[in-house]
This record gives structure tokens, sequence and C-alpha cells, in this order.
């Protein structure tokens, strides 16, 4: 095993690159429940329990490529059963799909096509999707 004075403790951050700021920002403060912990001219930084998702607009010309870069991230919900966090998102607007042999794990993606995966407080004490 490798010798090392490093350890790690935890993630600080998770960044996103997306094209509209305003949107992304709307997406995950008013629909996902996150908090505006700081800001900045094309960056916004979301308090996501102890961790932070930063929101950087895209530089000109650049792609975004979700999906590939980080296959998924997965959210925990404070509260919320399956059923009721499904149909308040597809209230919302947005499309929310499973996974095969899983019928409550809950997937959606972002504006910009980051897919993300909420966890309901019963769906963590079981096994992990």
């Amino acid at each position: 095993m490798l010798q090392t004075a490093l350890k790690v403790t935890g993630i600080d951050h998770v960044v996103l690159h997306v094209a509209d700021l305003n949107r992304a920002k709307q997406f995950y403060v008013g629909l996902l429940g996150m908090e505006v912990g700081h800001e900045s001219a094309g960056q916004v930084f979301l308090h996501c329990g102890n961790q932070l998702v930063g929101l950087f607009t895209r530089e000109a010309g650049a792609e975004i490529h979700a999906g590939s870069e980080v296959n998924h991230m997965a959210l925990r919900l404070a509260a919320g059963e399956y059923a009721e966090v499904k149909a308040a998102l597809e209230a919302a607007g947005v499309e929310v799909y499973g996974r095969p042999g899983d019928a409550h794990c809950i997937y959606l993606d972002d504006p910009d096509g980051h897919r993300l995966q909420l966890i309901t407080p019963a769906k963590q004490r079981l096994p992990r999707c």
C-alpha cells in the first residue's frame, strides 16, 4: 500500500460548467432547495450539506461535457418519499427517469444535461443505487 502523509477528509466542492448561470442557479436553488454560499461574476457556490456545488459559466465557445466527464452527482434529500419527490419534479417540468432493476432511483438532468440522482431518506437506509 502506498504510504503518504496526505489524508482526504471529504469533498469541499464540485464544479459544473453551465451555459446560463441564472437558469442553473434557479434550478438548484428554486427546485432543489440549495442555498447560495457566495457568488461573483460568472460563478456561484451553493451549499449542499457540508459541501459546495460550484456553477461556473462556460467560457465562450467551450462545450459542456455533461455525462461524459462526471457520470452523475448523487444528492441526499432531507425529506420526501419517492412518489412525492417524483411528482414535484414532474410538476416543475423535469423529466425523471430510473435505472434498470431499481424503480426507486430518481435520476434527472439539470438544464445543462448534468445527470443528478436524488436519494430520499427512506432510500438512504437501503442499499445504494
